[in-house]
């Protein structure tokens, strides 16, 4: 189920031969996965505090990890387990509506 939670952090890693997206607060999360046994791990931070389906959608936009099945087939199933509202596709429609005198 997807959450309102926000992140400024993103990338991801792989571990035990699985790529996923991980979503942080704060660059030191590579320490902590790199501890753990993570390898391939890339982070990037983002230009602003986003939401998991913001994240993939701002994944895709940028090309990050173009070339790279796993991190792609990564994005593309964040994407689908949290899925953008309708309020983060566009504006409602009483927002565009002008306001009488």
């Amino acid at each position: 189920m997807a959450t309102d939670k926000k992140f400024s952090v993103t990338g991801v890693s792989t571990l035990a031969g699985k790529t996923k997206i991980r979503f942080a607060n704060d660059t030191m999360r590579i320490k902590i996965l790199a501890k753990n046994g993570h390898t391939d791990v890339e982070l990037v931070t983002l230009p602003k505090e986003m939401t998991k389906a913001e994240i993939a959608q701002h994944l895709k936009e940028i090309g990050f990890g173009q070339g790279k099945p796993a991190v792609q087939a990564a994005i593309a199933y964040v994407a689908k387990k949290n899925p953008a509202t309708a309020a983060v596709l566009a504006p409602t429609a009483a927002a565009k509506a002008p306001v009488a005198a």
